[in-house]
C-alpha cells in the first residue's frame, strides 16, 4: 500500500473523522434537546457545547429525567470523542507523522513542477545504477519503491525525488509527474510487472520513452508490444561481457569504463540533425573536438563508426563522443 498522499489515501483522515464525529455530537445533541426538552435552537445549542465541553454552567431550565439520561449519554459521547481526537493530534506531533507527512506533501508540490524527468521503477541494484548515471549527467529523477528499506540509504539525497508505492497503480504514476516526463525506467524484478508498467506508462503518456528490464526472452517481444522502446536483460549482457573479457580484457575495459563514467568531461551523447550534412563536411572533430561514432537513421538502422562520405539527413540520430562543452559547440553545426 502506498505511503504517498494521494486523494484516496489521506494521512489526516482519522483527524477528519474525529472532526465529523463531534460535529455528528453536536447536531445530536441540538435535536435531542429540541425533541427532549422543547428547546429553541439557541438554548439547544447552548446546552449542547456545556455539556460535550464540560464546563459546568447551569442548565437553561431544569432537565426532565429523560434530559438528564440524555445528558449523561452527550457526555460521555463527547469525552469519547474528545480522547479520540487528542490521540490523533498527539500522535502527528509526538510520533512525527505531522513532520513526516509534511515532507511527503512538499515533495509532491516539487515533483509537481518537475519537466523532463525520469521515472525510475524498482530501486534495486539495476535501478539504483542508473539513478547514479542520470544524477551525474544532470538529470533529474523520480524514483518510485514499494520497500521503504531500499530507499532509507539514499532517502536524504536531495538529488533524488522518492516515492514509496506501487509503480503499476496509475494514480502513482501521476502523482510521479508522468504526464511531464521524458522516460520512464521500469527495472522491476517480475517480468509480469514491467509489463503492466509498460502499458499503463504509454497509456497515461503515448509520447513518453519506455526503458525496461527483462528477466526472460520470452517477455522481450511483449515489453515491446507493451509499448517499451528498448528492452534490457542484465543477466545476459553481463554474462556475455564477462565471457568476453576472457579474449579481451583491456578493450572490454575501456568500454567499461566509457559507458559508466559519465560527467562532464567525458558524454556519449545522441543529437538530431535539423539538416542534411555529409560527416566530412562537418568535421566535429577539427571544430570542436568531438567525434562522431554513429549514424541513427529514420528506419533505426544504425551506421557505426562512419566514414568522411557518410551522409546524414534531417531527423538522423548522431552519436557523438566528447565532453559536454564539446558536444554542445557540435549542436550548432546540425542546426539550420
Amino acid at each position: 500500500m502506498s505511503n504517498f498522499p494521494t486523494r484516496g489515501n489521506n494521512p489526516f483522515r482519522k483527524t477528519y473523522l474525529a472532526i465529523y464525529l463531534l460535529i455528528g455530537a453536536i447536531s445530536i445533541g441540538i435535536i435531542g434537546f429540541i425533541v427532549i426538552e422543547g428547546y429553541n435552537f439557541l438554548d439547544a445549542l447552548y446546552m449542547t457545547i456545556i455539556t460535550l465541553g464540560t464546563v459546568g454552567f447551569s442548565e437553561v431550565n431544569p432537565l426532565s429525567p429523560e434530559g438528564k439520561i440524555f445528558t449523561i449519554f452527550l457526555i460521555v459521547l463527547g469525552l469519547v470523542i474528545f480522547g479520540f481526537f487528542i490521540t490523533q493530534i498527539s500522535r502527528y506531533f509526538l510520533d512525527g507523522e505531522f513532520i513526516r507527512y509534511f515532507k511527503i506533501y512538499k515533495m509532491q508540490k516539487e515533483i509537481s513542477q518537475l519537466k523532463d524527468h525520469t521515472i525510475i521503477c524498482g530501486f534495486g541494484r539495476n535501478g539504483r545504477e542508473a539513478a547514479r548515471v542520470l544524477k551525474q549527467t544532470n538529470n533529474q529523477v523520480v524514483i518510485i519503491e514499494t520497500e521503504q528499506s531500499k530507499l532509507h540509504t539514499e532517502a536524504a539525497d536531495p538529488v533524488y525525488y522518492f516515492l514509496e508505492a506501487d509503480a503499476t497503480r496509475d494514480e502513482t504514476l501521476l502523482s510521479a509527474g508522468i504526464m511531464q516526463a521524458s522516460a520512464i525506467i521500469s527495472t522491476l524484478p517480475d517480468d509480469a510487472l514491467n509489463v503492466f508498467v509498460c502499458l499503463t506508462a504509454k497509456e497515461l503518456n503515448p509520447n513518453i520513452k519506455i526503458i525496461s528490464r527483462a528477466t526472460h526472452v520470452s517477455s522481450i517481444k511483449k515489453l515491446k508490444n507493451a509499448g517499451a522502446k528498448n528492452v534490457i536483460m542484465p543477466d545476459k549482457i553481463g554474462g556475455a561481457h564477462m565471457a568476453m573479457l576472457v579474449n579481451n580484457p583491456d578493450i572490454e575495459e575501456f568500454i567499461d569504463i566509457m559507458s559508466t563514467s559519465t560527467g562532464d568531461s567525458f558524454l556519449i551523447q545522441e543529437i538530431t540533425s535539423q539538416k542534411n550534412v555529409i560527416v566530412g563536411e562537418v568535421d566535429t572533430w577539427k571544430k570542436t573536438g568531438a567525434t562522431v561514432i554513429g549514424i541513427k537513421s529514420g528506419e533505426d538502422k544504425y551506421i557505426l563508426n562512419p566514414g568522411p562520405e557518410a551522409s546524414i539527413k534531417v531527423g538522423d540520430g548522431v552519436i557523438i563522443m566528447g565532453s559536454k562543452q564539446q558536444i554542445n559547440n557540435s549542436l550548432i553545426l546540425f542546426k539550420n
